[in-house]
């Protein structure tokens, strides 16, 4: 079938990206779905730093390539092995696919997924090939989704099915913001009540892990930002205190407001600097997450003898080490019941060929989560 997309052809293109345009909106070609992938109506798509660093050159990926990773729709058509999917079933989208059975799956960690991670490498679907053309030209595509399309042919084991009540502009959040940010909390660190918890860096992912942090009962939520209307924003959702990320002290300001560093302390700005603050507002013994993606050569150095002598730890935390089935269907039902308020962050909705001025706003740090609204 053919459908509109916005490709991305070379990276590093100048901002303003409204004038720049690296991404083109074109018709493209989609093959019908293989034995185990879905067709599916995209609804909604939000626009993610993890699309930017691909546009920006921070984060390599194949070229050309559709981009788009955060997204619900609608299934239209089923491959001949699909059995637990109907036509007409609201999905979530999941940037890593999760093949059931390696290593990682086996031990219950599908955000480490050794089959999925090589599939999303290489610009492809989780059981081989691509699936959209341009013309003669093939087309890769993001995370096994490429979600800036109004349709898209993406694995089984990348969808969560929801039910229909969640608006689909709302159900685009809980494929990644919501996921990686509330997970980094709950399941990375697990963050009990009483704990005390300081994020840097307040986009979507951020703000995510001030909701995750508040819901969890943290007797302290310290946000960090260089933004006053994010910092306004994190304290309307909960935040305890907020902090000038700017202020050359501001990891001294943390340790004093927590009486020597924060339990959990989670890095979401992907820089090194950030992560390097984020490591002294800890507290000793405490916990410092990231999860920001940084350029691939970023190097952090890390003093070995504090890290030993204080018992440290720093964690990676990908996706929110979520297990999908389970936590977006969990975190969709703490929404409805007015304990993640993630509709919050949505900083508001366009079109598809508006996406380059949107791709601005998020790199100028003026917008949290803007939804490309494929229904409207």
């Amino acid at each position: 079938m053919k459908t509109n997309a916005a490709i991305l052809r070379r990276s590093g293109a100048p901002p303003p990206y409204s004038q720049s345009r690296p991404l083109s909106i074109e018709q493209v070609d989609l093959s019908s779905p293989g034995p185990t992938e879905v067709l599916v109506r995209v609804a909604a798509a939000g626009l993610c730093h993890s699309d930017l660093s691909v546009i920006n050159g921070d984060r390599p990926r194949p070229l050309p390539m559709v981009l788009g990773h955060e997204a619900a729709g609608i299934v239209v058509e089923l491959g001949a092995q699909v059995e637990d999917l109907a036509i007409g079933d609201h999905v979530v989208m999941v940037f890593m696919p999760s093949c059931g059975h390696c290593a990682r799956c086996a031990e219950g960690r599908p955000a480490l997924c050794e089959p999925g991670a090589a599939a999303n490498a290489k610009g492809e679907l989780l059981h081989g090939g691509t699936r959209i053309r341009a013309q003669s030209e093939t087309l890769h595509h993001h995370l096994g989704c490429s979600a800036f399309a109004g349709h898209a042919v993406v694995s089984r084991r990348s969808l969560v099915k929801i039910g229909k009540e969640l608006p689909l502009t709302h159900a685009a959040l809980f494929g990644c913001a919501v996921l990686t940010g509330v997970g980094a909390v709950v399941n990375t660190a697990k963050v009990q009540a009483g704990q005390s918890v300081a994020v840097v860096g307040l986009g979507g992912v951020g703000l995510s892990s001030v909701l995750g942090a508040t819901t969890a009962g943290a007797s302290q939520v310290i946000a960090v930002d260089l933004s006053t209307r994010k910092l306004d924003l994190a304290r309307e959702l909960g935040a305890t205190a907020v902090l000038d990320g700017a202020d050359p002290d501001v990891a001294g300001q943390v340790r004093k407001l927590t009486s020597g560093g924060a339990d959990f302390v989670f890095e979401m700005a992907g820089s090194v600097k950030a992560l390097e603050n984020a490591v002294r507002m800890t507290r000793r013994g405490g916990t410092t997450v990231t999860a920001g993606l940084p350029p691939p050569d970023a190097v952090l150095p890390v003093n070995i003898v504090s890290l030993v002598s204080e018992e440290r730890t720093l964690r990676g935390s990908y996706i929110g080490t979520c297990v999908p089935v389970r936590d977006v269907p969990r975190y969709i039902a703490l929404f409805q019941h007015g304990r993640l308020p993630v509709d919050r962050l949505m900083s508001g909705t366009l079109k598809l060929e508006d996406i380059n001025r949107g791709f601005d706003q998020l790199r100028e740090g003026t917008a949290v989560r803007q939804i490309v609204n494929f229904l409207i």
